[in-house]
């Protein structure tokens, strides 16, 4: 059975994992008979934010891995202590904690640095020839982890596709609905809920990013 690591930023759409795309990540790996494990670097978050109102919350402070462990139903393991040798396959469901806790591309844009933890082992992954799966948000680390030239999508947004561009990607525009798959660098990506308006757009898209990362294994 293929074994597939699943990063988590957090828990929110907000200021971590975003939960739907999460869940139905794992949901799509079982459907399509893969087994997984969770990790999360156990950092603090950027900041938190209330997901009522979309304001942070002055004052407060969360920890990424506990607050993925809310997800991961408390199956979950410190990133440091992941290793790609054990896995046949990386997805990274997206959500702002990519973009705030595995790399800081909400606040830095094209000049946004990666998580170490995460980096590292998003790097052996791809180093050893084995499939990456990036979802949401989460392709604007695809250059940073497969090298310059790496084709991946965030759907249409011009802007985040112009900064993908600017750190030595190669943005392909993608409905919801579909995954864009760069053969040469294994590298799967969907726009999951940077497009999507329902859970069965970000169902549909991810499926199919999972489907083309269990293929390229």
């Amino acid at each position: 059975m293929t074994k597939v690591a699943v990063v988590l930023a957090g828990c929110g759409v907000y200021d971590g994992a975003e939960v739907n795309e999460a869940v139905l990540s794992l949901l799509c790996l079982e459907q399509q008979g893969a087994s997984y494990e969770l990790f999360a670097p156990d950092i603090p978050q950027m900041h938190v934010i209330n997901h009522l109102t979309g304001e942070p919350a002055e004052g407060e402070s969360r920890n990424v891995l506990v607050e993925a462990a809310r997800i991961a139903r408390g199956n979950i393991r410190d990133i440091k202590q992941a290793r790609a040798e054990d896995f046949d396959a990386l997805l990274v469901p997206g959500g702002f904690g990519a973009a705030k806790n595995l790399s800081n591309f909400a606040v830095a844009g094209a000049a946004m640095e990666v998580q170490p933890d995460f980096l590292a082992l998003a790097q052996a992954f791809h180093h050893s020839g084995k499939p990456i799966g990036l979802v949401c948000i989460a392709p604007v680390m695809a250059a940073a982890i497969c090298g310059e030239g790496a084709r991946c999508t965030i759907g249409s947004d011009a802007e985040t596709a112009a900064a993908i561009n600017a750190m030595g990607g190669e943005h392909l525009e993608c409905p919801v609905s579909e995954a864009r798959v760069d053969k040469e660098r294994k590298l799967v990506t969907t726009p999951a809920y940077m497009l999507a308006g329902q859970v069965s757009e970000a169902y549909a898209g991810i499926s199919a990013c999972v489907k083309e990362v269990l293929a390229l294994v």
